[in-house]
């Protein structure tokens, strides 16, 4: 039988411990980016990415206009859980996911692949929500 107070304790643990590490993750990632010649990044060109619509599609007809809401795939109703990672822990927690999923649904939204500084910007809103 679990005790519930080491279950409440490693809960708080993990809690506390998540946004460091999604934090580190999401740094790494950034620091490639400028690698590749980004510049500053913004969080109103990461927002003004996530609102826009191009060619009729936007991540807000997937994902809702707030990331914190559980989405739905336009094609397959599949339903998606929230991307804030303020509310899914499991959001901005691995980088090789990050890539996949922005090098995937960039091509599905925008029509080809975001570039370096357009990740940063995006990567950079998402982690205020």
């Amino acid at each position: 039988m679990k005790n519930p107070i080491v279950v409440t304790l490693l809960s708080s643990v993990w809690l506390t411990l998540a946004p460091i590490s999604y934090a580190a993750t999401v740094e790494g990632l950034l620091e490639s980016y400028r690698s590749q010649g980004a510049q500053e990044f913004s969080i109103q060109r990461g927002e003004q990415l996530w609102m826009t619509e191009y060619g009729g599609r936007s991540c807000g007809n997937c994902h809702t206009e707030h990331p914190k809401a559980q989405g739905k795939h336009q094609k397959t109703g599949k339903p998606i859980k929230p991307l804030a990672p303020s509310i899914n822990s499991e959001r901005l927690s691995n980088a090789k996911t990050i890539k996949k999923w922005l090098k995937r649904n960039c091509k599905w939204t925008l029509g080809r692949e975001c570039s370096a500084q357009e990740k940063g910007d995006f990567l950079t809103w998402l982690q205020t929500q």
